[in-house]
């Protein structure tokens, strides 16, 4: 079942985002309410998949492979309560990385 949390933006704008209500951290809004408040503030949300991102480009940039691009994929799901977590694909948690070169020449 899904349900609608509101997270504040640092700037004190609303973001509403729809949720799995059957995640861990949901609690019913109050009666006749259909939009939850978050605990924290969307940014403070992001920040964890930002930082996880991050430590993922600097570990494929870094080192002997040396690629001219890096690509990282993965889905972000919103939580009530956790924030922002790396959304799972059915079977497995997503993250797909693609890394480049250009031929030399």
């Amino acid at each position: 079942m899904n349900g609608l949390v509101r997270f504040e933006t640092a700037e004190g704008r609303s973001v509403v985002v729809e949720v799995d209500t059957r995640e861990p951290g949901f609690r019913p809004a109050a009666s006749g309410k259909i939009i939850t408040e978050a605990q924290n503030r969307f940014e403070e949300a992001l920040a964890g998949v930002h930082d996880a991102a991050e430590s993922a480009l600097r570990v494929f940039r870094e080192g002997r492979l040396d690629p001219d691009g890096v690509e990282i994929e993965f889905g972000v799901k919103l939580n009530a309560e956790a924030g922002a977590v790396i959304a799972k694909t059915a079977v497995e948690g997503h993250l797909l990385v693609k890394l480049s070169w250009s031929s030399a020449g």
